[in-house]
């Protein structure tokens, strides 16, 4: 059985306040979008129980930290009778780059698991269950557009459709630490939250949808400003970094010439209609 872990996007990310747990709240929205990982699940027959082949884009750690492996370990604490498994993972979505790539990975694993080996759990069991492997984690398990506040983990449905839109991202490969971002930011209350702006025209949204985190990533990467500039310059309608990481995000009424972007910003880029 193979699954296609799908990424985010962020639109609007505000920092609202620091919590006394150490965390920050925030408000965001999780937009879902069709770039995915592939995950397949082939159950084994000898030790070890939880085998991890990966292959694509490299990602920091050892198989144990790997989110698929801690959803795998989470449910077999549960349900001991979930059988040995090889997970064979591999990465389009880079990591570090905010798009929630692993996060999406440990969710669909969750429900790969269930539905691989008919386990007894209903859709709010396994969000429990993936709220315990991250914040955005319970996402993907709806995949659709949420108002996120909290640590991320409260979500609302909220109703903004990008369909027929093309989205650009510039993936230039960098990873932003998420403890830096939030570390370097300085909360405070919006004037205007984000489901107010979001109903807006796209068109409005320049210069009233904004991701806070660019404040601060964007002094010790300014290459990142200069994508940002080079997909308005080509046309978008709308530009953003996502969430806390590197990609840079253009939305546009027709397709933009992705080889010129390419060019000109020297990274990786992916064109996808949504």
């Amino acid at each position: 059985m193979i699954v296609f872990p799908n990424c985010k996007i962020n639109l609007g990310l505000h920092i609202t306040a620091k919590r006394p747990d150490g965390y920050h709240d925030i408000e965001t929205i999780f937009y879902p979008v069709p770039f995915t990982d592939l995950l397949e699940v082939i159950p084994r027959d000898s030790e070890p129980d939880c085998a991890l082949e990966q292959t694509g884009l490299s990602v920091a750690g050892t198989p144990e930290q790997n989110l698929c492996v801690k959803a795998y370990r989470l449910l077999k604490k549960d349900f001991p009778s979930l059988p040995p498994i090889t997970i064979y993972l591999h990465k389009q979505i880079p990591s570090g780059a905010g798009l929630g790539g692993g996060s999406a990975d440990g969710a669909f694993m969750l429900q790969l698991l269930a539905n691989r080996f008919s386990l007894p759990v209903t859709k709010n069991d396994v969000e429990r269950y993936s709220l315990a492997l991250g914040s955005d984690c319970p996402f993907f398990i709806e995949n659709k557009p949420v108002l996120a506040i909290g640590r991320g983990e409260k979500m609302r449905t909220i109703a903004v459709d990008l369909t027929g839109w093309h989205l650009a991202l510039l993936l230039p490969g960098l990873h932003v630490s998420t403890k830096e971002a939030f570390d370097n930011c300085m909360p405070r209350t919006p004037s205007i939250g984000l489901e107010e702006i979001i109903q807006k025209p796209i068109s409005a949204w320049r210069n009233e949808l904004t991701n806070q985190f660019e404040e601060t990533v964007f002094l010790h990467y300014p290459e990142l400003a200069r994508y940002k500039r080079s997909l308005y310059e080509q046309g978008a309608v709308y530009a953003s970094m996502s969430g806390t990481g590197s990609t840079i995000f253009g939305l546009f009424s027709t397709a933009p010439d992705a080889m010129r972007l390419r060019e000109e910003c020297g990274c990786e880029t992916r064109i996808l209609q949504l």
